[in-house]
């Protein structure tokens, strides 16, 4: 598997708000680690934003007090809140959000401090466990959505669009389950879900695409997607579900 690789642009855009923690509260920092999109090919400088994970030694309220306010600087630099967690909650909530973990796992580079991350152990049944839980609410989410939606294109195209980026998550979960190392590129990962699956990954590629390019659509495509969509999602639970521990 290809290594992830920090864009240089987010690295670049990362580094004052970094600057400016280390400089007020390094004593309490175990660890600066940036995650995501920003180690992958698909991060883009002009609308992606950074995420990161900050491990403190101790939880300290006057640092959350500190880091709030810069939220407004920082938001519009597409430097997202950073999560915020210590070494023990790490070590004692892998069996709660395995999917979580393994995704940190795969795509991370830590700036500053010790690497908790790189040789963090996931349980595959957590994660199935999780996975099909993370499945079963999504088709409730999908459901409501559209019936919310009441046939307006916008409502649906912007379901679609701001939900699919937290799939590819989900997608690796899966992946890993079924027994292949997880991808890093978003096509990737649906390529290698639609070999170890059998599940058709196309109406995802459609909706990466749209979320790229912006473009209109009808409803009658619409109405098309969400059906493609919610059969795949469907499929995909009956699958994990039927993986044994």
């Amino acid at each position: 598997m290809t290594e992830p690789t920090l864009n240089p642009a987010a690295a670049e855009r990362f580094k004052p708000f970094q600057d400016e923690i280390l400089k007020s509260h390094k004593d309490n920092i175990h660890s600066i680690t940036i995650t995501g999109s920003a180690l992958t090919d698909d991060f883009d400088p002009e609308k992606s934003d950074v995420n990161s994970v900050f491990v403190l030694h101790a939880i300290d309220l006057e640092f959350l007090e500190f880091l709030a306010p810069m939220g407004k600087t920082y938001g519009k630099k597409r430097i997202a809140s950073p999560l915020i967690m210590t070494p023990e909650y790490i070590r004692n909530s892998l069996d709660v959000f395995p999917m979580e973990f393994l995704n940190i796992r795969l795509l991370h580079e830590t700036l500053f401090g010790e690497d908790l991350f790189q040789n963090l152990v996931i349980d595959r049944s957590d994660l199935r466990l999780q996975c099909e839980r993370e499945l079963k609410a999504r088709l409730i989410g999908i459901r409501q959505g559209y019936l919310s939606s009441s046939g307006d294109a916008k409502m649906l195209t912007d379901m679609f669009i701001n939900t699919i980026a937290g799939y590819l998550p989900l997608f690796r979960g899966i992946i890993l389950i079924l027994g292949k190392e997880p991808p890093l590129k978003n096509e990737d990962v649906l390529a290698v879900l639609e070999e170890v699956s059998g599940v058709d990954t196309q109406v995802f590629r459609t909706v990466l695409k749209q979320k790229r390019q912006k473009t209109k659509m009808m409803i009658t495509q619409l109405n098309a997607i969400f059906k493609d969509y919610y059969v795949a999602i469907e499929k995909l639970g009956d699958i994990t579900d039927g993986i044994k521990d």
